[in-house]
């Protein structure tokens, strides 16, 4: 684990460079351990790295590193919890569902088959608000994003991005290729938390 300063308010923990399982594990880890954590006012987990934002009227840097550190080596791998097994309905109805059948090398259908029969896991929720980036896509249905990104995507679009997959939780420009669709809301607002998903859980797509 490097830390660094990333501004007068926040720190910088990362593992390595490299997307991996291994990576993501730890990051789970850290996040669950500094969960409550007197201090600390938010955290942002990544791929492979975690961003600790604190109240610099009342910690420094070294302070907060300190606390990540102890936190860290006093909460082992054991305990960092599997995830819920969330299960969502899709129409494999994208536009894109031939362009990724296309690069694969496959029908349609078999494309369908394996992405349904996968398991993923979400490795964090970021980029627009609550959207889940997941891992554990099969490495044979792996697609470039579009060349240039579509102004509006319809929420409630499954896509696949390079070597991952995510759901877009509300309407927004995205340049992920769409091979399916959900009318299961991923956020509300009114809920607590608002997120249908978190970081850890793990995620099958169900034909419907």
């Amino acid at each position: 684990m490097t830390i660094r300063a990333a501004s007068d308010r926040s720190l910088l923990l990362s593992f390595g460079d490299d997307i991996s399982v291994e990576a993501h594990r730890q990051v789970v880890r850290l996040t669950r351990a500094l969960e409550g954590a007197r201090g600390i006012v938010n955290l942002h987990p990544a791929f492979t790295s975690v961003l600790i934002d604190f109240d610099p009227r009342r910690h420094t840097h070294e302070r907060i590193a300190e606390l990540a550190r102890e936190r860290f080596e006093r909460f082992t791998a054991t305990e960092v919890h599997a995830g819920r097994a969330v299960e969502i309905p899709v129409r494999y109805d994208g536009p894109d569902l031939h362009d990724v059948a296309t690069h694969a090398g496959l029908t349609p259908e078999r494309v369908v088959e394996i992405f349904a029969a996968a398991e993923f896991e979400v490795w964090f929720v970021g980029f627009s608000t609550c959207f889940p980036y997941l891992g554990g896509l099969p490495a044979e249905l792996a697609t470039p994003r579009l060349p240039a990104p579509r102004k509006q995507v319809p929420a409630g679009s499954v896509a696949i991005g390079g070597a991952q997959a995510g759901v877009y939780p509300l309407p927004s420009p995205g340049g992920w290729r769409i091979v399916g669709s959900t009318e299961l809301r991923l956020f509300d607002p009114a809920s607590e938390p608002p997120g249908v998903l978190r970081m850890g859980d793990r995620v099958r797509f169900l034909p419907v």
